[in-house]
Formats: C-alpha cells, structure tokens, sequence
C-alpha cells in the first residue's frame, strides 16, 4: 500500500462536568490524503504548517518510531473543515488521520487503544482523541501510560449545535486561568454532576442534560474569557434551550437540544450580536477515524 485518505470527525470535549474525561465525535471532518513519496511535503495548509510539526506528520511518525521502523516519506493533503483554535478537536484530528494512515501503511496493525495512547503522548490529554477514533461520545482515563476508554451511544434526537465565534482562544491560554487547586466540594459536586450527565445523554432526558451540564472545575474560570458568552446563553434560553456549556477549551459554545428548528432559530437571533458567530447543526458521529480509499 502506498496511498490512503483518511477522514477523522470533529470532537467536543469535557461536557462541562467531563473536563478532560468527555468527548463526542460529531459530524464535521479533516479528510486527509497520504502518499508515500521521497521527502516530506503539504498540500492545502498555510505555508506555516508546512513542516515536521505539522500535527497531523506528527501523528504519523510516531507510529513508525513506535513499532521500530525509519519514518518514509510522504506527501500530505489536508482538506479541513474543522476551524482551528475553536474547541472542536482540530489538533485531534490530525494526530488521529497521522496515526491511522501511518498504521495502514506500516502495515503495523496496531489496536486503537495503542494509537490513542501514542498521540496521548503528543496532545497530553486522550478526551478529544478517542471519540476522534472510536466515533461516539467516550470517557477516557489515562493510567500507568495506558488509556483506558469506554463508550457511550447518545439519545439519536441529540442535535449538537455549535456556536463558533470570529476570534479563536488558544488551549494554552485556557488552561492558564485554571486554579492549581479546587475545593474538595467542588470535586464531589462534579463527579455527581458527570454521573448523571452521562445516563442523561443516553436516556436524551433534557431537563437532567441542562441541570448536569454545569461544572466548577473549568467553565467558571474560562466563560470570562469568552466574549458574549452570556448574550449566547440568554438567546439560547429565549429560543428554548438551557443545555449549554463550553466545547472543548472555547470558544465555542455547545447548545444541546431535541429541536431540529433550534439552529435556524439561534442563527437568525445572534446575526445582532458584535461578533460573527457561524452556527453549525451537528449530529453524533458514530464511525470515528475512518480509512476512505487505499491504493
């Protein structure tokens, strides 16, 4: 094999209560294209991103240092829909469609469970990548250099509607504003919270979704950092929905809902707003990384 395309789902994690556990995979995709080849080269990405950092070589190194192999070259093709520094898992993404390419073309045939755990090793936190590979909503825990990941199947009416904002907030700087401690009640009230938050988005119970998706671990440290945040949560409650909390590190803001006429009705209401905000209507991705095409 010489050539594969690999297309890998956008991810929001935490789920307020689920801060570095939680992640969904939802329905918007990086597709990506590897061809093995002399040398390393891009396609379809900034200049900027054109070299051995590129996440999405990263991923794909890693495989081939991992199970002993020289690294080939190859030419990579990135065709992004995911935005970048909004909280939907771009980085994710790419390591995913590097270490899933990099296992076919190896012929390495590694488990998933492996590849998580080496991309781990790169994003530091496994709650974006493994609803990146598995599809579906995920809980994660890393232990002994392991990572240890459970699935769960969302309600099938779940819309996950997604509110990303003309400016981007880097991870980095989110979790700069979080405290090197919390409270032990503050603990205790998230663990209930996640508890419940998780047979609540299987069971698709809304009032138990908005009542278990607050959190004081995270978003009370990140929503200043959010600009309009506020106006989104009040134009949210007005249009019938209370499910909201933050995707990811920010900024964008995550509304759940059972209401397919919920994203018409937020993209027209926040058009007054000072920022452009684009409204994006998603669904639970349920397939995860995905190998399209081979040669």
């Amino acid at each position: 094999m010489e050539q594969i395309t690999v297309r890998v789902p956008a991810t929001t994690a935490n789920l307020a209560a689920g801060f570095d556990v939680l992640g969904c995979a939802l329905t918007l995709y990086n597709t990506l294209d590897f061809r093995l080849q002399e040398g390393l080269s891009f396609s379809g990405c900034d200049e900027a991103y054109q070299n051995p950092d590129n996440l999405a070589y990263q991923g794909f190194a890693c495989v081939y240092e991992h199970v002993g192999q020289a690294v080939p070259g190859v030419h990579i093709h990135i065709r992004a829909e995911i935005p970048v520094s909004r909280g939907l898992g771009s980085s994710a993404a790419l390591l995913a469609a590097g270490a899933y390419a990099a296992n076919a073309l190896s012929g390495a045939q590694l488990s998933t469970d492996t590849l998580i755990a080496l991309t781990t090793r790169i994003e530091g936190h496994p709650d974006n990548l493994a609803p990146a590979f598995y599809g579906g909503l995920t809980a994660s825990m890393a232990e002994d250099d392991q990572v240890h990941t459970v699935r769960y199947t969302p309600h099938a009416a779940l819309r996950f509607v997604a509110l990303s904002p003309d400016f981007p907030l880097s991870t980095h700087a989110a979790r700069a504003v979080l405290p090197a401690a919390v409270p032990f009640r503050d603990a205790v009230y998230n663990g209930a919270h996640l508890a419940v938050l998780l047979r609540a988005l299987e069971n698709g119970d809304m009032r138990q979704i908005s009542a278990a998706l607050r959190d004081r671990l995270h978003q009370p440290y990140r929503i200043p950092l959010i600009d309009e945040y506020e106006d989104i949560r009040r134009i949210a409650h007005e249009n019938g929905c209370d499910a909201v909390c933050i995707s990811g590190a920010g900024p964008t803001i995550l509304c759940l809902t059972r209401n397919a006429a919920f994203a018409q009705a937020m993209d027209a209401s926040v058009k007054d707003l000072r920022h452009r905000w684009q409204v994006r209507d998603l669904a639970v991705d349920a397939q995860g990384a995905l190998g399209l095409s081979c040669k």
